[in-house]
């Protein structure tokens, strides 16, 4: 007497049993195994210190990060940042950010800057890619000092 076969059964051979699933299936992009320098530019330096073991000295700095707008006056605002030693832009849209690392011998630039940019809503001050307190009201105002007429 032959047996029916059921869904169930395994005995059939595992080369028929194959299946390959579409290669529209996997969702998930081809991300690099290694992060590009401009990732790893944006990583806060304290962390980048614990995850890399990168204890690389960096010259003393202040960063201005602020936001896009329309006119006359950010055209100008970012002339004046793509001077700067380090500039970068991120995000789109409403969460784009120009940020503009400056080292002191570029004090006059960063004033100038500072002037177009500090009373927008959402302008950061950073001293070596941190946030710390009072820099707009300590810090930025001593930078001003190394401006040499």
């Amino acid at each position: 007497m032959s047996k029916a076969s059921s869904p169930a059964d395994t005995s059939e051979p595992t080369a028929a049993r194959e299946y390959r699933p579409s290669d529209r299936f996997w969702p998930y992009p081809d991300v690099p195994e290694h992060p590009t320098d401009d990732e790893l530019a944006l990583v806060d330096p304290d962390l980048r210190e614990i995850l890399l073991g990168d204890r690389t000295e960096r010259p003393f700095s202040l960063t201005l990060v602020f936001r896009s707008m329309p006119g006359e006056e950010d055209a100008r605002a970012i002339e004046l940042a793509t001077q700067a030693t380090e500039y970068r832009v991120t995000g789109s849209g409403e969460a784009e950010r120009h940020r503009a690392r400056f080292l002191p011998s570029q004090a006059r630039v960063l004033r100038s800057l500072f002037e177009l940019v500090g009373p927008r809503e959402g302008t950061e001050v950073l001293i070596d890619d941190r946030p710390i307190p009072y820099a707009r009201e300590l810090w930025l105002p001593l930078f001003w000092y190394l401006i040499r007429d």
